[in-house]
Order: C-alpha cells, then sequence, then structure tokens
C-alpha cells in the first residue's frame, strides 16, 4: 500500500513538474518585448544550430528567465510555508503571515527605503525585520508561561498590529514624491527588481527551510492530530513544532524580502492541492511546491502583461484568490468550523 502510495505522489509530481516547465517556457515569450518559441528553444537546445541574437539573449538570461525563477521560488516558499502553518496550527484558513512576518517585513524595508539603502539593502532589511518579528511573537508566550497554540496566534497578531502601526509611522514621515511612492509599491509585491544576485540570496535561505519541511511531512502530520494524539505517538511536540514554524518562517521571510508583500498564495495554493491528493501532508508538501511556483509565474506574467505600466503582484493575486477562495468555501472544498 505505501510502495503504492508513494508511486502515485511521484507520478502526481512528476506531472505538475512537466507542467510547471511548460508554463515557464509559454510564459518566457510573453512580454512587452516578445521572443518567438523558436528563440526559446534554440537558446536552451545545446544542439541547436541557430543562434539567439544578442538583444534577445539580453532580454532572456538577464532579465525575463531570473525573474520567472524568482517567481517559481516564491510561489513555491509561500505554498509550502502555508501548508506547513496549515497543518501546524491545525487550521486551513491559516496563512504564511499569521506571525507577523509580512508586518515585519515591511518595517524593515521601509526603514531601509527613507535610509536610501540599496535594492539588496532593502531586502536584507526587509528578511531582518521578518524574522525578528517572529522571534518576538514565539517570546510572548515563553514570558507568560503559556506555549498554546491560541496564545502563539494571538501573540502574532499582537506583533503584526504593532508592525502594521510603525510602517505607518514610516509612511507619515516618508517624502511623498519619492520615499512614500517605494514603500507604497513594495508592500504591493513586484519581481521587477530580482537580479541574480538576490535571487541567490532567497534561494540560500529558502532552499535548506524547504528541504527541513519535506523531511519533517510526516511529523506535521501528526502534530496536525493533536497535541495529546502527537505526545502519545512518541513525538517531541515542541521541539518539532518549533523547528517547523521556524523553517515556514524563514521561507516566508525569503520570499517577502525578493518579491515584497504577495497576499492569497499561502493560503489557495494549498486548497487546490488538497483537491488533488486531498488532507495528508506527507503528499500534501511536496505538490505544494510545484502549484505554488506554477501559479506564481502565471501571476507575475499577468502583472507585467496586461499593462504598459507593471501591475502589482497583491493587485493580481488577490484579484485572482479571493474569488477563487470563495468559489472553493462554495462548493465547500474548505471546511470552515
Amino acid at each position: 500500500m505505501r510502495k503504492s502510495a508513494g508511486a502515485q505522489l511521484a507520478f502526481l509530481l512528476l506531472i505538475s513538474a512537466v507542467v510547471l516547465l511548460a508554463i515557464m517556457g509559454a510564459c518566457l515569450t510573453v512580454g512587452r518585448y516578445g521572443l518567438p518559441a523558436h528563440t526559446i528553444f534554440t537558446a536552451f537546445n545545446p544542439f541547436a544550430k541557430d543562434s539567439v541574437s544578442a538583444a534577445d539573449a539580453t532580454v532572456l538570461y538577464q532579465v525575463r528567465l531570473p525573474r520567472m525563477v524568482g517567481a517559481a521560488l516564491v510561489g513555491a516558499a509561500l505554498a509550502l510555508a502555508g501548508v506547513s502553518y496549515q497543518g501546524i496550527f491545525r487550521n486551513p484558513l491559516v496563512s504564511p503571515g499569521i506571525l507577523g512576518v509580512s508586518q515585519g517585513a515591511s518595517v524593515g524595508a521601509a526603514g531601509a527605503i527613507l535610509l536610501g539603502l540599496s535594492t539588496l539593502g532593502v531586502s536584507a532589511a526587509a528578511l531582518v525585520g521578518g524574522i525578528v518579528a517572529v522571534l518576538l511573537a514565539t517570546s510572548i508566550p515563553r514570558v507568560l508561561r503559556n506555549d498554546s497554540t491560541l496564545m502563539l496566534v494571538l501573540s502574532g497578531v499582537i506583533i503584526g498590529g504593532f508592525g502594521s502601526a510603525l510602517v505607518g509611522i514610516l509612511k507619515f514621515v516618508a517624502d511623498p514624491e519619492t520615499e512614500l511612492a517605494a514603500i507604497v509599491f513594495w508592500q504591493m509585491g513586484s519581481l521587477s527588481d530580482v537580479r541574480t544576485d538576490s535571487l541567490a540570496h532567497c534561494a540560500l535561505l529558502a532552499l535548506p527551510a524547504a528541504a527541513l519541511l519535506l523531511a519533517m511531512r510526516w511529523r506535521i502530520n501528526v502534530i496536525s492530530l493533536g497535541d495529546r494524539e502527537a505526545a502519545a505517538l512518541g513525538v517531541n511536540l515542541r521541539r518539532d513544532r518549533s523547528f517547523a514554524i521556524l523553517a515556514a518562517t524563514v521561507l516566508t521571510a525569503a520570499a517577502v524580502c525578493l518579491a515584497g508583500t504577495v497576499s492569497w498564495v499561502g493560503l489557495v495554493v494549498p486548497h487546490l492541492c488538497r483537491l488533488v491528493v486531498g488532507p495528508n501532508n506527507a503528499r500534501l508538501l511536496p505538490l505544494s511546491v510545484t502549484f505554488g511556483a506554477s501559479f506564481m509565474v502565471v501571476v507575475d506574467t499577468l502583472a507585467r502583461s496586461l499593462n504598459q505600466m507593471e501591475v502589482p503582484l497583491g493587485v493580481v493575486t488577490g484579484m485572482i484568490g479571493a474569488p477563487l477562495f470563495l468559489l472553493l468555501l462554495a462548493v465547500g472544498k474548505v471546511k470552515v468550523r
């Protein structure tokens, strides 16, 4: 039975990976500067006799491909973090920003923009801000000597609200002609500034965290059963939950520092995966990687192609995610208790 289930999961992962590559190949041709499918095929075919022009190569390798890889990385990170958080907190309505990581990252990014730091500096400040916010959120239950899941969630709400207030103060003192616009645009999400160096820094953070969560997928299954059941099955609940939360937080922070605040991905994609493989986290976590990556590649392609001016990612994800989530609620695929 286990071999059959493993073979089914491997087949689903293979199919979803092929679909992801097909979507990426198709989306590489889309943009204000058109790239024919033949050019894409030639660029990635080592046996091709034709060569790619210098202009096409510049657009493909220096602009479009890094951005598309960044979109896939952000989507995979947010979806994987979303599935993990929903399993850890035993709530299908939980999203990756539950512990205040998005608000903390916004504080860091806004402060860096006011200080006039570079794009890389803004990303680094966002990462630090997100991690500090989660450290504060997780320290409150220890100070109050109440390590329940509810207290942790409430701590995240407190830190998130405080972070939003700090961002409001920074917006108030920002230059309305330059800094304020930059802060607002960053909060709405964009991959327009993704370059190879920022992509590498994000990957260095995201890949180990993703590997840890995938290795813990069976333990997250046990944690999702409840505290008593997990303890009865011999799971070190405090340790395993802490490691899983830390890894999911690092994934979220890495995605936020690369793309800004992007909503709905970590909430909607896990439910789309559940339509395919059910509630088993051992299957959900691996499949969420390819589903999230595919979703975000399509979203980013729409964001840079719908208008002459780039549409913020948060706008596109909201326009797609909100109706899609409502549809899932209407057909009863999301259980609200």
